[in-house]
């Protein structure tokens, strides 16, 4: 029996049948691993009262990439979960920011590594787990704490997804994907907690089989659509160059 085929035509396609009320995931940390085509398709795919997971929403860098604040800023969010939902300068504002204070948009701030554990648990079947992080302070507020040894730890939830989407910079045509260096970021455990799994693959995808099985970062089970970045101006292909 012939193998489907993952690889898709165009990022359209690739992002077509994603459901409104959807839980998204959106890897990347800045600019290495972010899925900015993707998210340009989900922006003209349309897809409204999304809950998007992600490391942030988008910076105030100029120009803009697709990030999650444009979806924000296109109706599409009810709910942005993320280790930053403000700008870590005090000068600068998030694109997201305004629509959060006029309650257009609901947030949830997640300690980093506390997010990427709850992704993580998600995909090993892991319900929730205690963690130090957040103890004492506002985000503790209200919430399950346990004694455990004499510290005090903090009950957190896993965090299932419907969707990831992901950048990465090789795949093969069964779906095994490598990432280059801090491109990897949040990829593979995003790839775990989600039940569709959509890449934008920046190097031609190699026949399946190519990759070394040593070299695979996430096995092609959990990877379901594929699609090749062509060059630049076709798609976006980010630069370290910005302004403020």
């Amino acid at each position: 029996m012939a193998r489907r085929s993952k690889v898709v035509a165009d990022f359209d396609a690739a992002v077509a049948g994603i459901q409104d009320g959807s839980t998204i995931a959106f890897g990347g940390f800045a600019l290495p691993g972010s899925p900015f085509n993707l998210t340009a398709a989900l922006l003209r795919q349309g897809a409204k009262r999304l809950v998007c997971v992600g490391n942030t929403t988008g910076g105030p860098r100029k120009p803009r990439n697709p990030d999650i604040g444009m979806l924000v800023e296109n109706g599409q969010v009810a709910k942005v979960i993320c280790s930053f939902t403000a700008a870590p300068r005090a000068s600068d504002v998030l694109p997201f920011t305004p629509y959060y204070e006029r309650g257009e948009v609901d947030a949830e701030t997640v300690p980093q590594g506390t997010l990427a554990e709850r992704l993580r648990a998600a995909g090993a079947g892991i319900p929730a787990f205690y963690t130090p992080t957040a103890v004492g302070t506002e985000l503790a507020e209200g919430r399950e704490t346990r004694m455990i040894n004499g510290r005090e730890y903090l009950l957190e939830y896993a965090l299932p997804c419907d969707v990831a989407l992901l950048r990465c910079y090789q795949a093969d045509e069964a779906g095994n994907l490598r990432f280059r260096r801090a491109q990897r970021n949040f990829g593979p455990i995003m790839a775990m907690a989600s039940k569709l799994v959509i890449v934008e693959v920046e190097e031609p995808i190699l026949p399946a089989g190519a990759i070394d099985p040593d070299d695979v970062h996430t096995p092609g089970i959990l990877v379901h659509r594929l699609v090749h970045i062509p060059p630049a101006p076709a798609a976006i292909w980010p630069s370290l160059k910005e302004t403020r």
